[in-house]
Parts: structure tokens; C-alpha cells; sequence
């Protein structure tokens, strides 16, 4: 009885170590900057941490498939740079479009959202029918679109992009930040599509073990090439919400290393790059971690080179944790 109480104990803290690190990071901060806990200190961070957050999830899916996503970065980048390119407002003193009007907002969602889906769809026929590794596969597709951006502005920023995409950046009756009701969507799509699905079954299924996956007649290339558009689609939403914070512009090095940060906050908050294992909380867990540290640095005047050094060791620190732990089971 008291080896099943030990071995339960260690198990409820392995399983919610990052829910116990997150709380003493609130509460230490708390302790340490009385404006830390602010209401207007506590949306800014949630604000701030809903792009990487939405990237994450992506990510979240991606690796749980036993994969790896690069690209994310580049294709908001690209995504935001084709949806505000078309979507410049007539008056526009650099309109790249001269001839074109300023189309409705849903012109501008749908193109960034469909683009998005469309780079991720490539990324995933690439991985399913050559068997490139995703790796490879998405740090080509990132290079390549990334380069794609700049080429088609020649390195210039887009701007005086449909004034209504502000929508996307601002708080709703100046009080509800739309990025955070944004993300909030996100999450409950995600942990229903991952959870409550086929499609979320076979997932896990496919990065568990793929042979398995393929022998009791799951369509492994098609659902990778959905896992990978899910990814994109996000990074296309996420664009949507980047121009919307910057005021209707968007630079073609926008999201650079975007796809770090997306990353990080999946394995911080428990997906194994070893598929088959993840859950959707862990991943918002982990974001707020990361969103806590970038912000909890900046409120105490520490050096934002020493927050990427924490942050890199904390990636390193839960791979380590992460391959402990499926090693022993």
C-alpha cells in the first residue's frame, strides 16, 4: 500500500511539475514586482503570449505526430505579406498593387488563413509521399518562403493594410483583448479536434507507432498532410493577429524565430519529440511560462540576453526530463 501511495505520488508529480513550476513563477514574480499581478500587466502578458500560443498548438499536433514544423515562422511571414499586399488601402503611397481596391476584411482572413494551410499542406506531401524527413522538409519550406517574402517586397515592409485588420490587435469594449479570445478558440478547437476526434485518435496513433497506425487501416499520408495544414492554417490565423497588434503592417522578417519560441512551448509543457504523447494544457501551460519569463525579465531589468539563454536551457531541461521519463516506461 505504501509503495502504490509512493509510486502514485511520484507519478501526480511528474505529470503536473510544470502546473507546480508556473505557480512559484507567479508567485515569486508577485513577490518580487508588486506590478507583476496588475490586471493591465496580466492581459498584456496573456496578449503577448496568444501569437506563440496559437504557433504552439500547431506545433502541439505537428509533434505529436512524430514530426517537426520550421516553418512556422516563414509562413506567417509570407502569409501576412500575400493577405496585406492585397489588401492595401487605396490611398497606399506604396501600394504594390496599384490597380487593385482594398477588398473586405473577410478577403484578408480568408487569404492569410487559406496560404497558411496551403504551405503547410506542401510541407506535409512532402514528409507522407517522399519520406523526407520533416525536419528537412520544413527547414527547406522555411527557407524558401521566408525568401519568397522578401522577394516580393524587395525587403520592404507592407503597409496602410485595411484599417479594419486592427480589429485583430485591439481589446473589445476596451476592455477583452481580441488575441486572447482568438488563442482561447484555438485551444477548445484543438483539444476537441485532438481529443473527441478520428482524426485526433489517429494522431496519436500514427506517432506512436506508425506500422501499427498503417496495419490497422489508418490513412497515415493523408492525416499527415492534415497535420501539417492545421499547422500552417494556424500560422496564417497568427499573421492575422501579428498585423492587427502592429497597426496594419507587416515586414517580411516578421516570425523570425517565431517557430523557437512555438516549439519550446510545446516540449516545456510535456509533447515528446518522440510522438504519441501531449496534451493540449500542457502546451498553454507552457506558453504561459515562457510569456511569464520574457515578461516577469523585463519588469525586474534583466538583460532580454540572459531571458533567451534561461529559455534555451529550459528547452534543454524538458527534452532531458521528457526522454527520462518514456525511457523508463
Amino acid at each position: 500500500m505504501k509503495a502504490s501511495k509512493q509510486k502514485f505520488s511520484k507519478e501526480f508529480f511528474q505529470e503536473y511539475l510544470i502546473l507546480i513550476v508556473l505557480v512559484v513563477m507567479i508567485v515569486g514574480l508577485s513577490l518580487m514586482n508588486s506590478n507583476f499581478l496588475t490586471l493591465n500587466n496580466i492581459l498584456n502578458l496573456l496578449t503577448q503570449s496568444s501569437i506563440f500560443g496559437i504557433l504552439g498548438l500547431g506545433i502541439f499536433v505537428v509533434l505529436v505526430s512524430k514530426g517537426i514544423d520550421l516553418s512556422v515562422g516563414a509562413t506567417l511571414a509570407f502569409a501576412g505579406i500575400t493577405a496585406g499586399t492585397i489588401s492595401q488601402t487605396v490611398d497606399a503611397v506604396d501600394k504594390f498593387f496599384p490597380n487593385l481596391g482594398m477588398p473586405p476584411l473577410v478577403v484578408t482572413i480568408v487569404v492569410a488563413i487559406v496560404i497558411g494551410m496551403l504551405i503547410g499542406m506542401i510541407n506535409g506531401g512532402l514528409i507522407a509521399y517522399t519520406g523526407i524527413p520533416p525536419f528537412i522538409a520544413t527547414l527547406g519550406s522555411q527557407i524558401a518562403f521566408r525568401g519568397a517574402a522578401l522577394m516580393m517586397t524587395q525587403g520592404r515592409p507592407v503597409s496602410s493594410i485595411n484599417p479594419d485588420i486592427n480589429i485583430f490587435g485591439q481589446r473589445i469594449f476596451g476592455y477583452i483583448p481580441m488575441p486572447v479570445l482568438i488563442y482561447i478558440g484555438c485551444i477548445v478547437f484543438i483539444w476537441i479536434l485532438m481529443n473527441y476526434t478520428a482524426f485526433g485518435k489517429n494522431v496519436y496513433a500514427i506517432g506512436g507507432n506508425v506500422e501499427a497506425a498503417e496495419i490497422s487501416g489508418i490513412k497515415v499520408k493523408k492525416t499527415l498532410v492534415w497535420v501539417y495544414a492545421i499547422s500552417g492554417a494556424l500560422a496564417g490565423l497568427a499573421a492575422l493577429i501579428f498585423m492587427g497588434r502592429t497597426g496594419g503592417s507587416i515586414h517580411p522578417a516578421a516570425g523570425l524565430m517565431f517557430e523557437t519560441t512555438a516549439i519550446a512551448a510545446a516540449t516545456i509543457g510535456g509533447t515528446s519529440h518522440g510522438g504519441g504523447i501531449g496534451k493540449v494544457w500542457g502546451v498553454v501551460v507552457g506558453a504561459l511560462i515562457l510569456g511569464i519569463l520574457t515578461n516577469g525579465f523585463t519588469l525586474l531589468g534583466i538583460d532580454a540576453y540572459i531571458q533567451e539563454i534561461v529559455q534555451g536551457l529550459i528547452i534543454v531541461g524538458a527534452v532531458v526530463i521528457d526522454m527520462r521519463k518514456n525511457k523508463k516506461k
